[in-house]
This record gives structure tokens, sequence and C-alpha cells, in this order.
């Protein structure tokens, strides 16, 4: 209890806050979440685009567009269009084990 109460004490210093935001490990730790986030939103744009180009989108369209037949038809239609979302996600999980193995370099 008096240990929570003394560091909450120290963390809200901005004398203390200060000094530890000029240290080196702090400023490294710093560089790798930057790094992190903006490489995660890079992945995710890139993963986003590629399902917007990506069969499984192009199939959900249309079996909009030709509309649900049989109860049976429809559930044939749900399976592919799993199938082929999973096939995707697979092959996506993949590349991105292959790229984080290479060092992120595309």
């Amino acid at each position: 209890m008096v240990l929570r109460r003394l560091l909450f004490n120290l963390l809200n210093n901005p004398q203390v806050i200060e000094k530890l935001s000029e240290s080196r490990p702090i400023r490294r730790a710093a560089q790798l979440t930057a790094y992190a986030v903006m490489k995660a939103q890079l992945s995710g744009k890139d993963v986003t685009q590629r399902l917007l180009r990506s069969d499984t989108v192009r199939q959900i369209q249309q079996e909009v567009v030709t509309g649900p037949g049989a109860l049976r038809e429809v559930g044939r239609r749900v399976q592919r269009v799993k199938d082929s979302l999973l096939k995707e996600v697979r092959s996506g999980m993949q590349n991105a084990k292959r790229q984080i193995k290479r060092g992120g370099s595309r």
C-alpha cells in the first residue's frame, strides 16, 4: 500500500517524468513502440487493400446480386464464401510470418 502510494507520487511528479523521458531506455522504448504502431498501421492498410481486391469480396457481391434461392443453396453459398475467406486469411498470415522472418523488408 505504501509502495503503491510512493510510486504514484513519483510518477505524477513532472520533474521525475522529465528525467525519465530523457533516459536512454525510455527513449528507446518509445522509438520501438512508435515503430511497432506504424508497422501495424501499414500492415493493416495493406491487408485491407488486398481484401478489397480479393475474390472473396467479389464473390460476396456476386452472391448478393444474384439473390438467395432455396435455403440449401444459401447454405452452400455461405460455406463457399467462408472457405474462401479462411483461405485468404491463412495465406495473409503466412505472408506476414514470412515478412517478419525476413526482418520486415518487402
